[in-house]
């Protein structure tokens, strides 16, 4: 009996083995080839480029399995690859075109005729460079741009180094909605040379990426030219708050007020920075609202004044400019109390100043009255003794 068992193990064993490497071998057995024609093609979007490929060769005999592509991408020297899986032929986004462009991309086989299991095919590469042309010292340096009350936007830049004296630069701009680049149609001049860019309205521009590209001309040397991508709402720079106000409680508890900011920005875009002044000291808070309540660190302080300034807010935008600070508001102690003293003191003097007056008068005429009375008894005396 215990060889009988032994025995039944044994061909289990057999048979297990046997159907796993049957199905190795089977897996072995199916190949599938990379996507052909795998290249990145630039539309001329200033940066928003198209990975585009061609189904692999021999695909006949995988009718009944799911064929998907997973597409790597990143700009050179980048520490991680960006993933993509996808059916489609094709794929776009945004690159630093100032850095070269590399991605890599293999076919994916699942379904019935992998037996539930994944294939994969070897990697198919492509790799983009702008055309490189002058000496990098060349491009503009300390490129800003602020779009003022998230109505209008304005670029400004400055000469790239050792660059001679007849060059100048141009910009130009794309975001999807744009049939093509646009270049700017207001530049910002010094010396006759465009330093910066006015932009028209941009409509519908929010919350895409916005690339930019700013080239440049020169007769005796060739100008790098330089790529931007941001996104509008990340680079705002709204009005200072208006009507700043406050009001004093037992002399300590102070409530300030103020007005949103005049323009398109949601309230509920906001976020406030207060500062505080309280004598030789300052210091800041923040607050999502128009209005802030605090308690004076000491009764002795003699002025406490109050600066506001805002911002746009994480639940708008990634990032943000603050305003410049709206006007300063200062308190001076009990102003009612100031006030009291103000006209108390004077009146004080000038009631005790005329009460003196009236008494020195009132002193001079008892005074006259008496000698008038007196002379009037001698004159009556006098009659009598005639008599």
């Amino acid at each position: 009996m215990a060889f009988l068992h032994l025995d039944i193990r044994c061909l289990y064993t057999l048979l297990i083995c046997t159907a796993f490497g049957s199905t190795l071998s089977s897996n072995a057995e199916i190949k599938v080839n990379p996507p052909q024609d795998f290249e990145i093609v630039d539309p001329g979007y200033l940066g928003y480029l198209c990975l585009q490929w061609q189904p692999p060769l021999s695909l006949d005999n995988f009718k009944e399995c799911t064929i998907e592509y997973e597409l790597k991408y990143r700009n050179i020297d980048s520490e991680s690859w960006k993933t993509i899986i996808t059916k489609k032929l094709y794929y776009k986004d945004g690159f630093d075109l100032n850095k070269g462009v590399e991605a890599k991309i293999h076919t994916l086989l699942t379904g019935q005729c992998t037996n539930g299991s994944e294939v994969q095919s070897s990697w198919s590469e492509a790799t983009y460079w702008t055309s490189t042309q002058g000496n990098l010292e060349t491009k503009i340096q300390d490129m800003d741009c602020v779009y003022y009350n998230w109505q209008y936007l304005l670029c400004s830049w400055k000469p790239g180094m050792g660059v001679h004296f007849d060059t100048n630069y141009s910009l130009f701009y794309w975001y999807e909605g744009l049939d093509h680049a646009v270049q700017c149609a207001d530049y910002i001049k010094a010396n006759g040379k465009n330093i910066g860019c006015r932009f028209p309205y941009l409509e519908s521009s929010d919350y895409k990426d916005f690339y930019i590209c700013v080239n440049g001309s020169s007769e005796s040397q060739a100008i790098t030219p330089s790529y931007f991508i941001f996104q509008l709402q990340n680079i705002v720079k709204p009005l200072p708050p208006d009507d700043l106000s406050f009001s004093v409680k037992n002399s300590k508890e102070i409530n300030l007020k103020w007005s949103i900011p005049r323009g398109p920005i949601p309230a509920k875009c906001f976020i406030y920075e207060i500062e505080f002044k309280e004598d030789d000291t300052a210091w800041v808070t923040t607050t999502i609202e128009n209005e802030i309540y605090f308690t004076r660190t000491s009764n002795e302080s003699h002025r406490l004044c109050f600066l506001v300034r805002s911002k746009v807010n994480i639940y708008c935008s990634d990032d943000g400019i603050w305003s410049e600070w709206g006007d300063e508001q200062c308190w001076k102690g009990d102003i009612r109390m100031k006030t009291l003293v103000f006209f108390l003191i004077p009146f004080a003097f000038v009631s005790l100043f005329l009460l003196l007056i009236t008494c020195l008068l009132l002193y001079k005429q008892k005074n006259l009255l008496k000698m008038i009375f007196q002379k009037k008894k001698e004159v009556f005396s006098h009659q009598e003794t005639l008599c």
